[in-house]
């Protein structure tokens, strides 16, 4: 993973742990990429509903995964992603 997609996701995770609505929607597309089957779907048009850099964000993210020839998940960070999932969807512990 590159630098920046690294610093997208590092931001973005971040920011998942916020008691927000941004916060909630951003963790949606994290948990999405994690596993959408188990952990709920991302709304495209929740892209209209954050920050313009969080929105950044997420494209460099998407764009990051669209490059790449296999699936890829963020498994250094699998920490902070259950943390996530604790938070946001504590139904599925």
């Amino acid at each position: 993973m590159e630098d920046r997609v690294r610093f997208a996701l590092e931001k973005l995770l971040n920011i998942a742990h916020d008691d927000t609505g941004q916060g909630r929607r951003v963790a949606n597309f994290l948990l999405a990429w994690w596993n959408a089957e188990a952990l709920g779907g991302f709304d495209i048009a929740d892209l209209f509903a954050v920050d313009r850099e969080v929105s950044e964000d997420m494209a460099t993210i998407f764009t990051y995964l669209a490059r790449e020839e296999d699936a890829v998940y963020p498994t250094d960070y699998r920490g902070e992603i259950e943390s996530i999932i604790k938070r946001w969807r504590p139904e599925t512990e």
